[in-house]
């Protein structure tokens, strides 16, 4: 009875399976990886409950794709095994290539200059006017018009410089120069 059990829990698909699992995988991950970059800096930063549930129905729409089918325990941890590597490579690619980073993250985007709201930017990034008010409302700020920049960070948040901010200089360092 007990070796029943451990040829059922170690039950493993031939190598020629394993490997169709790890080649779904890695092609299932770069497809998310583009599509969510697709979707903007504020669905990744700010998730909705919509995004949350999108999240998890493409889980579970790609769960069987990922193992082909099989629901051996070797094939789920093939596959896991597979995203955390290139997740892993991922992380290091965008250290290693900044370049490639800018590409996948983005950048910051202005949406409001000198008390005027970017209305083109607000829309390309998919922020709204209500969701605009709410951030500068958390900054302490009531009116449009009493900002000097608001910015849509890379995860999401807008920061917020208002008009009466004092500007401070300082120095900093940079690739060994000292900048004022």
């Amino acid at each position: 009875m007990f070796d029943q059990w451990l040829n059922a829990v170690f039950d493993a698909p031939d190598r020629l399976t394993l490997l169709a699992v790890v080649g779904r995988t890695v092609l299932l991950y770069l497809f998310i990886v583009i599509a969510l970059r697709l979707l903007g800096t504020r669905e990744l930063g700010q998730n909705s409950v919509y995004d949350l549930v999108l999240i998890v129905v493409i889980g579970n729409a790609i769960q069987n794709a990922l193992v082909a089918g099989s629901n051996t325990l070797v094939a789920g941890l093939v596959s896991a095994g597979t995203l955390l590597l290139l997740n892993l490579g991922l992380s290091w690619l965008l250290n290693r290539y900044p370049k490639l980073e800018k590409q996948l993250s983005g950048e910051p985007v202005v949406l409001i200059a000198d008390g005027k709201p970017c209305k083109d930017r607000m829309e390309r990034e998919g922020v709204t006017d209500e969701e605009l008010m709410a951030a500068l409302r958390e900054h302490g700020v009531m009116k449009v018009e009493d900002v000097r920049l608001a910015v849509l960070e890379l995860d999401g948040s807008v920061s917020v410089v208002p008009l009466e901010a004092r500007v401070h200089r300082t120095q900093r360092r940079f690739k060994g120069r000292q900048t004022t």
